[in-house]
């Protein structure tokens, strides 16, 4: 499956743990939208991932993406410390000058 290069550094950079390297795959006005909040610019976006990093020490395998526009949805396994994992969650990704502008995961 081929991955736009910006979804293939999110997920490598989730996948390491880099939340720094993964900050910047963000537009400075990123919205996420995750387990009922939201986090908006890259360094509420670092202070999200860093959280979620230590909690759930979470991967991620994509399984399928899809792209319309300037909007993709990647599908992917997703394996870590929290109940219930592994879980398919989808990542609904806005891209702006080929970096992620908006996400929200959903299950």
């Amino acid at each position: 499956m081929e991955l736009p290069k910006v979804v293939e550094r999110f997920v490598e950079t989730q996948n390491n743990y880099d939340s720094k390297a993964y900050t910047e795959c963000f537009t400075e006005s990123a919205i996420v939208h995750d387990e009922g909040k939201v986090h908006t610019g890259k360094d509420e976006i670092r202070q999200w991932i860093e959280h979620a990093n230590e909690a759930y020490q979470s991967s991620m395998e994509p399984l399928k993406y899809e792209e319309s526009e300037s909007n993709g949805v990647l599908t992917a396994r997703v394996s870590g410390t929290f109940p219930g994992s592994p879980i398919i969650l989808q990542f609904h990704l806005g891209l702006k000058n080929d970096l992620i502008d908006s996400l929200k995961v959903t299950g």
